[in-house]
């Protein structure tokens, strides 16, 4: 069975260290926070488990000496306007350090077939 199309989309990606910080907290739950506030879609974090960045110093789990600074990825998918809308938040959370990727992609969402429906507000 073919697969329908997805609605167009943009995936924005924002790469900062784990110890980076706005305020006394995570600066990647400062970006989801605001993400929230901003009414998009969702916002996901992920942590690496290994990578480097503009110092070239390689930081991984396995050296311990290291392993407080790990790279985060936070990841936003939404419509290319409400996206957008939100870069100039970033130019102020990222003052610091950090990279932006933006990538058109395509958003299919399936809609929940147990448990209870998505918040009020929710999406998909």
């Amino acid at each position: 069975m073919a697969h329908p199309g997805g609605t167009p989309a943009l995936r924005l990606t924002v790469l900062v260290g784990e110890q980076d910080g706005w305020h006394h907290k995570p600066l990647y739950a400062e970006i989801v926070h605001r993400a929230r506030e901003a009414g998009l879609a969702g916002a996901s974090v992920f942590r690496g488990i290994e990578g480097f960045g503009a110092t070239s110093l390689i930081h991984t789990q396995r050296l311990l000496s290291t392993s407080e600074e790990l790279p985060v990825a936070v990841v936003v998918v939404d419509t290319e306007e409400r996206i957008r809308a939100f870069l100039p938040q970033l130019d102020e959370l990222l003052a610091g350090g950090g990279l932006v990727t933006l990538d058109p992609c395509e958003r299919i969402s399936y809609p929940r077939t147990d448990g209870p429906a998505p918040a009020e507000g929710g999406r998909g």
